[in-house]
C-alpha cells in the first residue's frame, strides 16, 4: 500500500496541485502547503514539520475545533514547509486523513464502496435506530450533510443501496464526479474520495429518526 500511495500522489502532482483546500508547490526537493485562497501572500505564519499540519487542522479561523477534516473550513494565514516527498506525505494525511490512501486504491481500479443502507443496517448501540429512516429523509440528510459548499469537500463514490440508487438525489452531479473540483474553483485536482458514509453522517441520520 505504501509503495501505491507514493506512485499515485507523484504521478498526480505532475499536473495537479490541489487536494482539497491544499495548495501543493515544488521548491527543488522541498515542498510548500498552504490555503488555496492563500496563494500570493507574503505575510503567512511559517511552519516547517509535518506534525504542524495536525495543529493547523484542528481549529477553523473561528477557532471552532473542525470534527470533520474534509469540510470546506480549513483556516488561512499559514505556510508549511517540509523537507521531501516523505514529509509532504505525511503532512496531507494529517490534513486529510486516510485520502491519500483511498485515492491510490482508487487509481490502481481495486476501490470498494459500502451502500449507506449497509453501513446503517451494521450499527449497533445507540445508533441502531439510524437505519430506520427513509429514503426521502436520507436524501435530505446527505444534501445537507455532504454538500460541497458548507459540508464536506469529498466526491461521494457510495450508493444509497444495494439496488444502486443514487446517494441523494438533491446534490448535483458533479457531487459524484471525482474530477470536479469541489471546493469551486474549478482546478485540476486530487480527489478527495469518500467510499463509505462517514460516523458523522451516521449521527445525523440517527437525529432524523429521533427526531431531535
Amino acid at each position: 500500500m505504501t509503495d501505491s500511495v507514493a506512485r499515485a500522489l507523484e504521478a498526480a502532482l505532475a499536473n495537479r496541485r490541489c487536494f482539497g483546500q491544499l495548495l501543493i508547490q515544488k521548491n527543488g526537493a522541498h515542498f510548500i502547503i498552504s490555503h488555496r485562497d492563500d496563494e500570493g501572500r507574503d505575510d503567512l505564519a511559517i511552519f516547517r514539520k509535518s506534525e504542524h499540519a495536525l495543529e493547523i487542522a484542528k481549529y477553523d479561523d473561528a477557532g471552532n475545533y473542525r470534527p470533520l477534516k474534509t469540510a470546506p473550513n480549513l483556516r488561512r494565514g499559514w505556510r508549511l514547509e517540509v523537507a521531501d516527498f516523505t514529509e509532504l506525505r505525511r503532512a496531507l494525511d494529517h490534513f486529510y486523513p486516510g485520502r491519500l490512501a483511498m485515492f491510490a486504491v482508487w487509481k490502481d481500479n481495486r476501490l470498494i464502496s459500502t451502500p449507506l443502507r449497509e453501513t446503517l443496517n451494521r450499527q449497533s448501540g445507540m445508533y441502531r435506530v439510524a437505519a430506520r429512516i427513509s429514503d426521502e429523509q436520507t436524501s435530505d440528510v446527505v444534501a445537507d450533510f455532504c454538500q460541497s459548499d458548507g459540508g464536506c469537500l469529498r466526491t461521494i463514490l457510495w450508493k444509497r443501496n444495494t439496488s444502486g440508487a443514487i446517494a441523494s438525489t438533491k446534490l448535483p452531479n458533479e457531487k459524484f464526479e471525482p474530477s470536479h473540483d469541489q471546493t469551486g474553483h474549478g482546478k485540476k485536482v486530487i480527489p478527495l474520495l469518500c467510499q463509505e458514509a462517514c460516523n458523522l453522517l451516521v449521527a445525523e441520520c440517527r437525529k432524523v429518526v429521533k427526531g431531535e
